[in-house]
């Protein structure tokens, strides 16, 4: 089969500073020297130009005031693939889902697209604020190349799906930013693009509609198109997409599967890892305790960087003894949001017999942590007299939490959305007391 998006070497480069020459005929001789295959800023450096031009051409010849959005991107995504774009601000997300959409060329490089495109790039692109939500509608799908018989026969459920039908008749400069977002995605996923744009949108959405969303986009990739989908929502990116990539500074510096990219994108992000080594002789620790590794991993002792709600997972820490006999217990910090989670720790000290290596683990039960990124501190401590820290800190590695929505978390079929650092799976219960 085709692929539905094929990007060979795209690249867009913006320019800084002034926009055009000095003066009009100055732009159409710029102009008319490069349809010529002349250099126009030997011409411009000859002719003595004002001290800001000639400054403004000497930053050309050296390539300052040029930016590159994006740099030589290549990539080819299949039908019925969800493809997340992740990356930092300015990473070059919002500049590929523009040169994709056509609202923008690119400077060099050309990408293929097979089939109908829809965008939804920011709120309220493609919809004119005195045209009532009925007026815009029509409008996108004549856009998208649809039939006014075909979005007639689509209007009902667009409408249904967005949940304005007591505003559908009203201009849309008077809809709010998420009443925008709900219209929008209704046309675009309803008028049945071939290939679905999507950049951070659902964010100012409800939980309620983005779990519609996102059960839509499934549909849409089930059915055979495609959809890229920017976001800085790691947990929805690793729960909606099967493959990612992650660009910075206009590049591509990781692509596969979207756990993985995640991964890779929260460990540059926290300046952490789910996994941290030291060697012995430049190991954190003090008076013969010397810290040799931190790491989450599964219950098969893999380390990871994503964790499963639904799954157990441990924390390992391994470490070396110098001291026969030392004694002191182990302590973890689980922080996220801004508090500590909760606190792991050893209930009474360790005496350690013999000088060595050392490994310790404690196992986090499933459905404990809610969703979200965390990051752990650890203390080992013993009492000489007072209480005394071998090693301490509150940032050693960092790790994400996900519900995949399979219903076997706490949240079941909730799609609400939930508060707290923590959401553990409670049992509950109910009596029948009589009639009255």
């Amino acid at each position: 089969m085709e692929p539905s998006i094929i990007a060979s070497n795209l690249s867009k480069c913006y320019k800084l500073g002034v926009i055009g020459r000095q003066t009009l005929i100055d732009e159409v001789r710029y102009w008319w020297l490069k349809v010529r295959g002349r250099d126009p800023q030997s011409y411009f450096r000859k002719i003595g130009h004002s001290a800001k031009e000639i400054r403004r051409v000497q930053a050309e010849d050296a390539g300052r005031n040029h930016f590159w959005a994006l740099k030589d991107i290549s990539f080819e995504s299949e039908p019925g693939e969800v493809v997340g774009i992740i990356g930092r601000n300015g990473a070059g997300k919002s500049t590929l889902l523009k040169i994709l959409g056509r609202i923008t060329e690119p400077t060099s490089g050309e990408a293929v697209l097979n089939g109908r495109v829809a965008s939804l790039l920011e709120v309220g692109t493609g919809f004119h604020p005195e045209l009532t939500g009925r007026e815009n509608v029509y409008m996108n799908g004549a856009i998208l190349g649809m039939k006014k018989r075909e979005i007639e026969l689509k209007f009902d459920e667009i409408v249904a799906f967005s949940e304005l039908e007591q505003f559908i008749d009203t201009p849309v400069k008077r809809y709010s930013n998420g009443m925008h977002v709900r219209l929008a995605f209704a046309v675009a996923a309803h008028l049945e693009p071939e290939i679905l744009l999507v950049d951070e949108v659902l964010a100012v959405g409800d939980m309620e509609y983005q779990k519609k969303c996102m059960g839509k986009m499934h549909d849409i990739s089930k059915g055979g198109r495609t959809v890229l989908f920017v976001s800085h929502n790691m947990p929805v990116v690793s729960r909606l997409c099967g493959r990612a990539f992650l660009l910075d500074h206009g590049n591509i510096v990781c692509r596969g599967s979207a756990d993985e990219v995640v991964k890779q994108y929260m460990q540059a992000s926290l300046q952490s890892t789910a996994l941290r080594e030291w060697p012995l002789d430049e190991a954190p620790g003090d008076n013969g305790f010397k810290l040799l590794s931190v790491s989450i991993t599964d219950m098969d002792g893999n380390a990871v960087g994503t964790v499963d709600i639904e799954k157990p997972f441990r924390l390992r820490i391994e470490y070396h003894v110098a001291v026969e006999g030392l004694s002191f217990r182990s302590m973890a910090r689980f922080y996220t949001q801004g508090v500590c989670a909760f606190p792991a720790f050893e209930q009474t000290n360790v005496i350690h017999d013999q000088a060595g290596r050392y490994v310790t683990y404690t196992t986090i039960p499933r459905n404990l942590l809610s969703e979200g990124e965390y990051v752990i501190g650890l203390s080992f401590f013993g009492a000489k007299g007072r209480k005394y820290n071998y090693c301490s800190g509150d940032d050693f590695i960092s790790f994400l939490v996900v519900d995949y929505m399979r219903g076997g978390s706490a949240r079941g079929d909730l799609a609400a959305g939930l508060e707290g650092v923590m959401r553990p799976f409670t049992s509950w219960g109910k009596k029948y007391l009589g009639s009255d």
